[in-house]
């Protein structure tokens, strides 16, 4: 007989996974991102109000399917080829170097002033971007395929990437030196390169080739089955060499990106049947489950006082990762600067994500992890609205 697992958990928060779009949707003049009200109503349906959701075993692993979800997604935006062809990398790898710097400076300052007590993972969480918030924000602009929507493009993909690396070879749980983990990473990227060259050279066989395309609109879904292997398979390899899962899911959606160029358009909807199957399916339980997983009653211990830092945490993240826009100042105006600012500045998934590995280690409170989360959420729903509209009001060629 198969053990009794109970789903009542996973119904509920599917239902508001379902509830919370749908009611954005019907109240347009709330522009306020999905992922922050997904967060919001785990907090509500969770042990810190309601008390109708614990997190169990099913909603755990939908939880980790989501993350990985969201990550593969993240690197999926990345154009590896894309930013070494072009002139916006430069800039984007000074900024990233400087926006450690800053953010190494401003947690070091944090933790002498007692509210943090790791200064490296915190320089590592602010010194992210969420580019899955960034792309379609200058999509709405009509600016992503101008030169300043290149840069913050090229600067918030090395900046992900960059803080997915710098992660897992500081903060892996197995991992017993930096020196091991560089050792670890290094045959994990010849896994990668081998991996990825072998797919690449197979979907080039003819007939195999053929296979996939008469496959790929059946029930078969070939290429969608073959993604989630990716996925899984990349995911599965860094946890057997000791590293984060974020970074197999990160590297897997990197990697499936590279490989499989359609030059001939011949599945022009593989793309939008993965967003379907991650945003409609696993991501949103990663959201809610971590609202669920706040720890509010941390945050309003003493009055609230675990709260007076929010503010602190929102300027280091402006700091961190908006100061280095002005690198951009030769190529675009003074608004477009502004406006990569508050967008390089956008940071949710990575920061909620570091603060369970964090809190996982026992270098992180769950009362300074909360306040981390909640500063992120701030920064999803003020930084995008002021750079769109910097962005919607920005007039002359400098701009464009």
């Amino acid at each position: 007989m198969m053990p009794e697992i109970s789903l009542v958990g996973v119904l509920i928060v599917a239902a508001v996974a379902f509830v919370v779009p749908l009611a954005l949707g019907l109240v347009p003049v709330l522009r306020v991102p999905s992922v922050v009200v997904e967060i919001v109503a785990g907090i509500v349906i969770g042990p810190a109000v309601l008390g109708i959701v614990e997190v169990d075993a099913p909603l755990r692993f939908m939880s980790l399917l989501g993350l990985a979800f969201l990550l593969f997604l993240a690197g999926m935006e990345i154009d590896l080829g894309g930013l070494l062809r072009g002139g916006a990398l430069r800039s984007a790898v000074l900024g990233f170097v400087l926006s450690l710097a800053i953010a190494f400076g401003v947690g070091l300052l944090l933790g002498v002033a007692g509210l943090i007590e790791s200064p490296l993972l915190v320089a590592i969480m602010l010194s992210a971007t969420s580019l899955g918030i960034v792309v379609p924000v200058l999509a709405d602009a009509g600016k992503s395929q101008s030169t300043l929507g290149q840069l913050v493009i090229a600067g918030s993909s090395v900046a992900d990437f960059g803080a997915v690396i710098l992660l897992s070879l500081f903060f892996s749980g197995d991992s017993s030196s930096v020196g091991s983990t560089l050792l670890l990473i290094g045959a994990f990227v010849v896994l990668v390169a081998a991996v990825g060259i072998t797919v690449a050279e197979f979907e080039h066989v003819g007939r195999l080739n053929a296979v996939l395309l008469r496959l790929q609109d059946t029930s078969a879904q070939i290429r969608v089955r073959g993604a989630l292997l990716f996925l899984i398979g990349f995911a599965v390899m860094a946890q057997v060499l000791g590293l984060e899962i974020i970074l197999g899911a990160f590297i897997a959606g990197t990697v499936l990106r590279l490989v499989d160029r359609d030059g001939m358009m011949t599945h022009t909807f593989f793309r939008q049947k993965l967003e379907a199957v991650g945003f409609g399916v696993f991501i949103p339980f990663f959201f809610v489950v971590s609202g669920i997983q706040l720890d509010v009653g941390a945050l309003l211990a003493g009055g609230g006082a675990a709260l007076a830092p929010v503010p602190i945490f929102l300027l280091a993240l402006l700091l961190a990762r908006g100061l280095p826009a002005i690198l951009y100042r030769p190529q675009v105006d003074t608004r477009g600067v502004l406006a990569a600012a508050l967008l390089q500045a956008t940071s949710l998934p990575f920061i909620v994500a570091t603060t369970g590995i964090g809190m996982g280690l026992g270098i992180l409170s769950p009362a300074t992890g909360a306040t981390l989360v909640v500063a992120g959420l701030l920064s999803v729903v003020l930084f995008p609205l002021g750079a769109l509209t910097l962005l919607r009001s920005g007039k002359g060629p400098a701009a464009e």
